[in-house]
């Protein structure tokens, strides 16, 4: 009997690993899963958001915040930058070659040397945590300086585990395994909100960070099992002599240059809020957090789905095909995500983040801010595209020289709005929103020359989609403006001196309670969303049929014994 179930056990456990570790067929396949687990992922990051403002005052929340970004530059520039621009095509062009033990050797010895750096480079940033702090935000207090100083020491241990983590993930993208990469950051974000609750009384704002800590262990745990089920087998070799780390170092110089450049627009980003006020960082990041939803969803699920499949189709007949489907279907699901952000932009703050000790005042600041972040959502989603389609083609010089150019960029509009024309914090908004804006153009117009693509295959879906989603918005703006109480009682724009109709309780919502404000956010984003379909089909938009495929798709997803060449969506 006890050989029966420990037989039983071992099949149910076989089981849910062949599922976790189960192939994604297609690109949207893939990009349905990673945009599936994104979405929860990002939901419970409101809920951490959500629960930082219940807890903390905007100003504690700050610095916080700001904690995290030394830290952070040092993981993006070792690891996530050599990861998405280096090492999955060189990973993956080994593993197509049937170099699968010298595949894991390679990942082993860039793993070593990655975490090596970060070790290093960690233990500078621990000792000199408080000049580091002072100079990143010199318009905070002494006192905050140093409470950011100690945040930053405990959060270099999630650097660490991340580090790791996210090398192991990589080599399962890499095996079209996108699961439990994607559920990962789910598991981190459960960590934060679980130190947050239950250890706030006791250890104050250090809560969230100790919480950071659980939640990178957990991310680095996740895929441990599976990545040796693939042959991962730790090893202590530093050859960066090998042919296939020297390459990954080769093709990922470029793109830390990059990095570099980004981290030092991250940086000014809170240089410059420090400068406004000490909660500003705090409401450009809740601001961040919300325009990045569908930037995540669609723009990086689908470029992060496209990278392996435009690696393997390099130099083939139908990368042009392939490139430009999932062109289309990031344009169709990012441009009415970004009309609705603008138009319900209070709401959708309100939502997120009305806490207890969230003010009206924060709110606005937020709101305003996302409305001009989501201004940029298009370009942002575009920009992470036409990136990893460099990289598939082997070309890291053009992305990384446009994106050095367009950080700077960036930086100086950002001085310009703050020192110059004093703008508040959804200054720094507009900055990013009209630089990641050129960026996607000049990307878009050098990719399209260099591969013999046609101008107008960009603009033809680009003027349709966007046609359909100017009125999605507008009908949305109306509506929004009719149904809500506070736009009568404040005789707000076109209202202006139209008296209420009688019995107007019956169809105008008092938003100050939360449900209402609820179902006014949900009707009229889904009448705009109606709007929108209606106007696309108007159009003549053709990715309207790609919920047809993701009805189609959903039963597949989970099936382990997949072809092993990767198809592509048809229209």
């Amino acid at each position: 009997m006890l050989a029966f179930y420990r037989m039983f056990l071992l099949r149910i456990r076989d089981k849910i690993q062949d599922f976790f570790a189960a192939r994604q067929v297609d690109i949207l396949s893939a990009a349905m899963v990673l945009a599936a687990s994104v979405l929860v992922s990002r939901i419970l990051g409101l809920v951490r958001d959500r629960v930082l403002a219940h807890y903390f005052s905007g100003e504690e929340i700050s610095l916080y915040f700001a904690a995290f970004r030394i830290p952070d530059t040092l993981f993006e520039i070792l690891v996530f930058g050599t990861l998405s621009a280096a090492f999955i095509p060189t990973f993956i062009s080994y593993l197509s070659r049937g170099r699968q033990k010298e595949a894991w050797t390679i990942a082993g010895i860039v793993m070593n040397l990655s975490l090596a750096a970060f070790v290093v480079l960690a233990a500078v940033v621990f000792f000199f945590a408080d000049s580091l702090s002072k100079f990143l935000a010199p318009g905070f207090s002494p006192s905050e300086i140093s409470l950011m100083a100690q945040l930053t020491k405990i959060l270099l241990l999630v650097q660490g585990f991340f580090v790791l983590s996210f090398f192991l993930n990589g080599v399962l993208k890499s095996y079209q395994r996108f699961l439990i990469p994607a559920i990962s950051p789910i598991f981190y974000n459960l960590g934060i909100i679980a130190g947050v609750v239950f250890l706030t009384p006791a250890a104050g704002i250090f809560a969230p960070a100790w919480g950071a800590v659980l939640g990178a262990l957990l991310h680095f745990i996740l895929p441990l099992p599976f990545a040796i089920r693939f042959g991962f087998r730790p090893n202590f070799s530093f050859d960066f002599s090998h042919p296939g780390v020297s390459k990954i170092l080769r093709l990922a110089a470029p793109r830390a240059i990059e990095l570099i450049a980004l981290q030092i627009l991250k940086a000014s980003d809170l240089f410059f809020a420090s400068l406004i006020s000490t909660a500003s960082y705090a409401y450009l990041t809740f601001a961040q957090h919300l325009e990045m939803i569908p930037v995540s969803l669609f723009g990086l699920s689908m470029a992060e789905a496209s990278l392996p499949a435009l690696s393997y189709k390099r130099g083939k007949n139908d990368f042009k095909r392939t490139f430009f489907l999932s062109f289309r279907q990031i344009l169709f699901l990012t441009l009415p995500i970004a009309a609705a952000f603008i138009v319900l932009r209070i709401p959708l703050v309100r939502l997120a983040f009305g806490a207890a000790r969230f003010t009206w005042d924060s709110t606005v600041l937020t709101g305003y801010t996302l409305s001009v972040f989501a201004i940029g959502i298009l370009g942002q989603a575009l920009t992470l595209y036409f990136v990893r389609a460099f990289y598939a083609l082997g070309n890291t010089t053009i992305p990384v020289t446009i994106g050095v150019a367009d950080a700077f960029f960036n930086v100086a509009l950002s001085a310009y709005f703050v020192l110059i024309l004093k703008l508040p914090v959804w200054g720094l908004a507009l900055a990013f929103a009209i630089a990641a804006l050129i960026q996607a153009l000049v990307l878009g117009v050098i990719l399209a020359r260099w591969l013999k693509f046609s101008l107008i295959e960009f603009l033809a879906p680009l003027l349709r989609i966007g046609l359909a989603a100017f009125a999605s918005g507008s009908v949305m703006y109306l509506l929004l403006k009719i149904l809500d109480r506070s736009a009568w009682d404040k005789q707000f724009l076109f209202l202006g001196k139209l008296a209420l109709p009688e019995r107007w309780e019956i169809f105008v919502l008092d938003t100050r309670y939360t449900v209402n404000l609820l179902i006014l956010t949900v009707v009229v984003a889904l009448v705009g969303f109606v709007v929108y379909f209606a106007a696309c089909r108007l159009f003549g938009v053709k990715e309207l049929a790609i919920f047809d495929q993701i009805w189609n798709r959903l039963p597949r997803l989970g099936k382990a014994h997949a072809p092993a060449q990767i198809s592509e969506d048809e229209h």
